[in-house]
Order: structure tokens, then C-alpha cells, then sequence
């Protein structure tokens, strides 16, 4: 009797030789993604506002397969900055393989007493920036024939979250930019894919847990039990695993997956 032998090969994560950009690196969401690309062998050029605080974060960074780590100084609210960043960034290096956008949401609040200009400023803040950024590195992933950019977004995009007017609007149009762009941009190998976090433990979601007890005149405590009933989990996320689906999307394994939100929620999410 003959058995014929089947070779199974291992999933591709690795990122050694690619070049990962991530936006809003210093904390939360954008600096576990960078940490989690590095560990996958990626060199990470990081972007936020200040530069002690990259520098701090660049020199964490896992350097074990060789990698050097860069940052670039750039304010999303002034998007002459990011353009001034991308400039020197391109003098400096060839391409970027994977590009993380990823940028701090809105000021809360209902979205009837939303001023025009917060609407406008959003608009630039994320979307605006998100494209300089692929007008910018796009080229030098089409020539290199591998590229992956993942929109760091919200649950939002898919069930509006009360309370967050102009977030909701905005996280929106990203979303139906990245998906616009992901039909552009697919036969280059070059996938555009959103990640939705859900409720995930950073200051961010703190800030948001004092304002709404202070309105429910509940503790801290009690309010943050109420919204962990809330989800499926019963627990909030970690950075480090909305991190992980972000790195995933980066990575050869992910190549045939294009256009799609990725919840990262618990499954708090009420729809599919």
C-alpha cells in the first residue's frame, strides 16, 4: 500500500526586510502595533507629536533580527507637518511595505451641538492625513509589489456609539475611503483593511469611563462595571490584542484579504 505524503507549511507572519509605518505610535493601540511589527521582524519608522516619547518607544523596539527603528515628529492637526515629515522620510528611505493609520478620535459629545469646525478639523485630522500618507507611499509599494495598509478605527463604523457625534461621522467616511481604495489599489498587491476596536483598556477609554460616571453620578468602579456587563467578553481588550489582528493584516498570510472591517470588540458589536 503506497501513502501519499502531504507537506503542510507554516503560516507566514514574517515581516524581516519590511518597513512598517505606524501613526500615533506612543501609546495605546499605535504603540502595541509597532512593538507587535517589530517582533515580527519589521523595521518601524514611528510618527506622533513628540519626540521623547518616540524616542522612548523606538528604543524599546525588538532589534533581534537586525532591524533599525526611525521616528518622525508630525502634529495631525497640522498636516503641513505630516507632509514635512513625509518629505524627509522619503529622502531617508526607499519604501514602506505597511502603513498603520492611526490616529486619536474626536472630542466626545451629541452630534446636534457639534460645531462645523470640529466636523472640519476631524476631517483632516484622519481622513485628510490617512491620504498624504498613501499618496506619499503608495508608489513604493506598488514597486515593490507588497503592500499592506491597515485604519486603525472604530466599531462605530458598523453601529454608531451614542455620545460620539462627530467621531461616528468621520470613522465613517474613513471607512468608506479605505474600501474605495482597497478596489484601486488590489491588483498592485496592495490591500487596504480596517480594524475596529472595540472598548480596549488605554487612557482614552478612562477618560471616557470617568465622563460617563460623573453623568450617571456612579463611581468609577460601578460605571465600568456596567459597560464590562455590556460585552460578551465581560472584559475590556488590551492594546496587545488589537495589536495582534493589526499585525496579522500585515503580514504574507494576510495578502488574499482586501476591502473588510475587522471588530476586535468582544463581540459587543450587534450586528455581523
Amino acid at each position: 500500500m503506497r501513502f501519499k505524503l502531504f507537506t503542510h507549511s507554516y503560516m507566514n507572519l514574517q515581516l524581516a526586510g519590511k518597513r512598517a509605518l505606524v501613526c500615533g505610535s506612543t501609546q495605546g493601540i499605535g504603540k502595541a502595533s509597532a512593538v507587535e511589527l517589530a517582533l515580527l521582524g519589521a523595521h518601524v519608522t514611528l510618527i506622533a507629536r513628540d519626540a521623547e516619547k518616540l524616542e522612548a518607544v523606538r528604543r524599546s523596539l525588538d532589534v533581534s533580527q537586525g532591524q533599525q527603528h526611525h521616528y518622525l515628529v508630525a502634529d495631525f492637526a497640522q498636516p503641513q507637518t505630516l507632509q514635512a515629515a513625509l518629505n524627509d522620510f522619503s529622502q531617508r528611505e526607499q519604501t514602506a511595505h505597511i502603513l498603520i493609520n492611526n490616529t486619536g478620535g474626536p472630542p466626545g459629545g451629541p452630534i446636534l451641538a457639534a460645531k462645523p469646525e470640529e466636523f472640519t478639523q476631524a476631517f483632516s485630522n484622519h481622513l485628510l492625513c490617512n491620504h498624504l500618507l498613501v499618496q506619499a507611499l503608495v508608489p513604493g509599494m506598488k514597486a515593490a509589489g507588497y503592500g499592506r495598509i491597515v485604519n486603525i478605527i472604530s466599531t462605530s463604523v458598523k453601529q454608531p456609539i451614542p455620545g460620539l457625534g462627530v467621531s461616528n461621522t468621520i470613522r465613517a467616511a474613513v471607512a468608506n475611503w479605505a474600501k474605495t481604495l482597497s478596489l484601486e489599489l488590489a491588483p498592485f498587491g496592495i490591500t487596504v483593511n480596517n480594524v475596529l476596536p472595540g472598548l480596549t483598556r488605554t487612557s482614552r477609554l478612562d477618560s471616557l469611563i470617568a465622563s460617563r460616571a460623573k453623568e450617571a453620578g456612579l463611581t468609577v468602579a460601578e460605571m465600568e462595571k456596567k459597560m464590562q456587563e455590556e460585552i460578551p467578553a465581560r472584559r475590556f481588550a488590551t492594546a496587545d490584542e488589537v495589536a495582534a489582528a493589526v499585525a496579522f493584516l500585515c503580514s504574507p498570510a494576510a495578502a488574499y484579504i482586501n476591502g473588510i472591517n475587522v471588530p476586535v470588540d468582544g463581540g459587543k458589536t450587534g450586528n455581523l
